[in-house]
């Protein structure tokens, strides 16, 4: 058997750096908390909760220093926790950071501003409110028919089409080629904020997918592009495995397989995905 390991499977960047430092801050405080999980990945969740990591779902929940997660915030998290006094250590990706500086920059220049994005991750919600009033997020081809209704009740004609940072990169292309056909007589600017770490995985995804007789992806199944990363490797593969962690792994139906693929999110730690690749070299 020949296995493939995608060189960017794992941690990127903005997950690395807000991982290290959740764990750098609990050092010097015995409980901190965090509005939501600091990335999708149980394994990484479970880990910084031993350290005295506290998730909260509600930001009035917080009672000391709170954690600002990868995905970042909405602008009314941040006015809350200022009003209140707590102290904020701020690890959003700076990719998302990026995408909020974009958004607000457009909306004071009264563009319309069009989101594309997964409707309810937490990425979307937080860049969302920085788009201002005259904005709306999609996240299929089905959800450009309203859209249009919405800025031809604007009255706008400046729009601005943007990402969440872990979109899939091909998708958005089309609804970008498809919106600027539909909006003609429109100034339109497209700003394709998907981060390059994601747009390398995806496009690394395909090329391994397409010369293996079976896929494995390995991360949470709450992970947006992690998700992304399974869509891409259907497309391209029959035999497609979407595990958490090396255990899932059913070892029978993969006996049969000369070539298997590994891809990982960008949340996936390491060892997952080290187990994974020692699981299938055991076979």
């Amino acid at each position: 058997m020949e296995i493939i390991l995608g060189k960017t499977a794992g941690f990127c960047y903005g997950v690395k750096r807000a991982v290290d430092g959740a764990k750098e801050a609990l050092k010097n405080n015995s409980k901190i908390y965090c509005l939501g999980e600091i990335v999708h990945n149980q394994s990484v969740i479970e880990e910084l909760e031993n350290q005295g990591m506290c998730f909260i779902k509600d930001i009035n929940e917080a009672n000391g220093e709170t954690i600002i997660r990868a995905h970042g915030a909405s602008k009314d998290i941040y006015e809350e926790l200022k009003k209140r006094n707590i102290p904020i250590k701020d690890l959003t990706c700076p990719n998302v950071i990026k995408t909020h500086e974009i958004a607000q920059k457009y909306s004071n220049k009264d563009y319309y501003i069009v989101l594309i994005g997964i409707k309810d991750h937490p990425e979307s919600i937080g860049t969302l409110s920085f788009c201002g009033k005259n904005s709306k997020l999609i996240q299929e081809k089905e959800d450009i028919s309203s859209l249009l209704n919405e800025i031809q009740k604007s009255n706008k004609n400046d729009i601005l089409i943007m990402a969440q940072t872990t979109y899939n990169s091909i998708k958005f292309d089309e609804m970008a080629e498809i919106l600027k056909d539909k909006l003609q007589g429109k100034k339109i600017e497209i700003k394709k904020t998907i981060c390059e770490a994601t747009q390398i995985r995806q496009k690394e995804t395909i090329e391994i997918s397409k010369n293996v007789d079976a896929m494995i992806i390995v991360g949470d199944k709450k992970s947006s592009n992690t998700n992304k990363l399974y869509d891409i490797s259907k497309e391209n593969c029959k035999n497609v495995f979407f595990i958490q962690k090396g255990e899932e792994l059913d070892i029978e139906k993969l006996k049969k397989f000369k070539k298997i693929g590994i891809m990982a999110g960008a949340s996936t730690p390491k060892e997952d995905i080290e187990k994974v690749k020692y699981r299938l070299e055991e076979i």
